[in-house]
């Protein structure tokens, strides 16, 4: 927990609402505008684009049967051209539909965090502060959130099957809805994120940090060293995707494997082969490759505003800068460690989005989970995506909790603990990039 004490009233936590709703609208007025309202338009392009290859189609079928060998190559070339047309329409469409609904699903999801969680903890009972910081205070006493959250997760993972088939039902997939196991994951979700405000509730309030008393950590802050066996761990789950991903590109194949003659039959394309220039599949370009690019840029930014973030609420001589508009974005520390905060959030659902975007390009040009090379990559990048997203939750308590109690030199160590995490991802990025993009 944090190292310094905060008397906060239940009603702070009605401000957590409020941005829930302006969240919620914010994610609706981005699906209209650019699933609905830029996505609409890309779709009849879309069709246009198909109705015309039909009908060229149509003209290179009668000149291969009655045109001469002139009339065949021009009616191959031209379709040739209708048919790039016809997928750059196709992924264009793709780009602006995904991006507003993936932003819609997104801040819905925030929303249900800062609503549900501010709503849990506006409604308990206050709890008399003490000035001082006597014996009642130097140990954290437990807490509830372990097993609300533990509770929740079983719920929710017990449902998830038909929360699964009724969103694709919504999504007017040929499935039959399953109310009763989306409403189980529904319930576990909300005792999950209640369990997570209790957390928000206790570090926003803060506790003394716990120091170890045995070795191996002997003096060392609990919540430090637990960050680090933590991501000791995350590195040996990484480290199997890179093994399972080197092993398939090398040719290693299983003596099993062998002896039943599957070992020529894998299909061995991977996301490289479609989205890097010169790839096996010769679809790939500059424009293929440009949102990994992106999201490459977009961590290592985010990993240095979080330092800005941490450095900010622990200068105790912090100063506005001299710069016009450098002043008016972070005018004051408390505001500074704020928004260089929003800025590492922004960067992170820019990688999302971006990320979902080039999910969908390569699984309409049939890079599917389906095969060897697919569900690596898919599994891997995934994986990678569900940790940023993760920490993102995690950031809109750190928001919260700038723009309300404050980070300084005191409770600064817990920015410090976050942005462990938070390189840790942006590392695992940038082994993932060359590895699955670039090779």
């Amino acid at each position: 927990m944090s190292g310094s004490l905060h008397d906060v009233k239940n009603d702070i936590w009605m401000k957590t609402v409020l941005i829930s709703v302006g969240l919620l609208f914010a994610g609706i007025a981005a699906y209209a505008v650019l699933a609905e309202g830029i996505g609409s338009v890309k779709h009849h392009d879309w069709e246009d684009a198909h109705h015309e290859l039909e009908e060229i189609e149509a003209e290179w079928d009668t000149a291969n049967e009655t045109g001469t060998l002139e009339e065949k190559e021009a009616a191959s070339d031209k379709w040739s051209d209708a048919h790039h047309a016809d997928i750059d329409a196709h992924l264009s469409y793709l780009t602006w539909s995904t991006a507003g609904k993936t932003i819609m699903v997104m801040f819905i999801i925030y929303a249900a965090f800062y609503g549900i969680a501010g709503f849990f903890n506006s409604i308990q009972p206050e709890e008399e502060h003490h000035d001082d910081h006597g014996d009642d205070h130097e140990e954290h006493h437990g807490s509830a959130s372990p097993i609300l959250m533990a509770g929740g997760i079983l719920l929710f993972m017990m449902g998830f099957p038909g929360f699964v088939t009724t969103c694709k039902a919504w999504l007017g997939l040929d499935y039959d809805p399953e109310m009763s196991g989306f409403m189980l994951s529904a319930i576990g979700a909300m005792i999950t994120i209640m369990g997570i405000g209790n957390w928000w509730n206790e570090d926003l309030k803060g506790h003394p940090e716990q120091i170890a008393t045995s070795d191996p950590f002997k003096g060392q802050d609990i919540r430090k060293a637990g960050m680090w066996i933590f991501l000791i761990s995350e590195t040996m789950v990484f480290a199997s995707f890179f093994s399972s991903y080197l092993r398939m590109r090398t040719g290693w194949c299983t003596q099993w494997a062998v002896n039943a003659g599957k070992c020529d039959v894998v299909d061995t394309y991977t996301a490289s082969d479609y989205l890097r220039p010169g790839g096996a599949t010769g679809t790939g370009d500059f424009w293929t490759l440009l949102p990994g690019g992106i999201n490459t840029f977009a961590l290592i930014i985010s990993s240095y505003t979080i330092v800005l973030a941490l450095k900010t609420a622990k200068n105790v001589n912090w100063e506005p800068s001299k710069n016009a508009l450098m002043a008016r974005l972070f005018p004051t520390r408390k505001q500074a460690v704020r928004n260089y905060l929003l800025i590492t959030v922004a960067l992170g659902s820019l990688f999302i989005v971006l990320k979902l975007i080039e999910w969908s390009h390569l699984i309409a040009e049939g890079f599917t989970i389906d095969s060897q090379a697919g569900s690596i990559f898919y599994v891997a990048t995934g994986a990678h995506g569900l940790h940023v997203f993760i920490g993102l939750l995690v950031m809109l308590f750190m928001v919260f909790k700038a723009d309300t109690v404050g980070y300084d030199e005191e409770n600064g160590q817990g920015i410090e603990y976050f942005g462990l995490y938070w390189h840790f991802v942006d590392l695992a990025w940038v082994a993932i990039f060359p590895a699955f993009y670039l090779y």
